[in-house]
């Protein structure tokens, strides 16, 4: 029985099946012409599809596209006019795939690495940028996987990056970074990897907090204690670390 195939494929199945393929033209509305692949002698066409609509998305250059009056996929309006759309276009299924395979994909990946050009970004918090900006789960998915292969894009990098960032501006426990890391949509195993490797203790880090923050304080009031122990529990040390920290600053006096 006759299969309906691209015009492209044509040349190489010849060679393998061997078979005889003629190009049956049959002028649809709008000038295109359907393909036939004859074999035994039935046929089968290839019927086209047609773009139906398109939206404009509020407030963003990115425009919706409905094929037989189904959602399609969303393209930024420059690359609609590079690639010549138009409502009521008719095109197949194969110049379809090449729009989400390639165009597509080619510029979420070119978005990406504009937002990665502004900050630095974690897997999960780029996927968001660009759902945000329009782009599909699976095309920002796509580019993002071509980011990580090329080493754009690393959260394991991001990770000892962001502790050590941290650690000099606030100081803050192993529990305070774990959590600041695990909205970020960092995976578990790279935080406590990275924790690991960048070797965060507590106690050192909050007594640092601690001295800078009420060196010159009166320890011995019982105001100051309090005021040293919330300050530790606000930055995520448990209550064992701050007792121990206290009791080091009144040492140290």
């Amino acid at each position: 029985m006759g299969e309906a195939i691209p015009r492209t494929a044509f040349n190489s199945i010849q060679k393998e099946l061997k078979i005889s393929l003629f190009q049956w033209p049959t002028l649809k509305k709008g000038g295109f012409f359907a393909w036939t692949l004859c074999y035994n002698g039935v046929k089968k066409q290839v019927n086209p599809m047609k773009i139906t609509a398109v939206e404009k998305i509020k407030d963003k250059p990115m425009l919706r596209v409905f094929v037989d009056e189904r959602y399609a996929f969303t393209i930024p309006q420059e690359d609609y006019i590079i690639q010549h759309l138009y409502e009521e276009m008719e095109f197949t299924e194969e110049q379809l795939e090449h729009i989400k395979r390639n165009v597509l994909i080619r510029a979420a990946r070119q978005q990406a690495i504009r937002y990665l050009t502004m900050k630095d970004r974690t897997q999960w918090e780029l996927q968001k940028k660009l759902t945000e900006a329009g782009y599909d789960d699976e095309v920002a998915q796509a580019a993002i996987e071509e980011l990580k292969t090329i080493g754009y894009l690393d959260d394991a990098r991001y990770a000892l990056k962001y502790l050590s960032e941290r650690s000099r501006m606030k100081s803050l426990s192993r529990k305070a970074l774990r959590y600041e890391l695990e909205r970020k949509g960092v995976d578990r195993d790279i935080i406590e990897a990275s924790l690991r490797e960048f070797e965060v203790d507590d106690e050192e880090v909050a007594l640092r907090a601690a001295r800078k923050k009420f060196g010159k304080y009166d320890l011995k009031d019982p105001k100051t204690e309090k005021k040293v122990l919330s300050f530790l529990f606000h930055r995520g040390f448990s209550g064992e670390v701050a007792r121990k920290v206290f009791e080091r600053l009144k040492e140290q006096k």
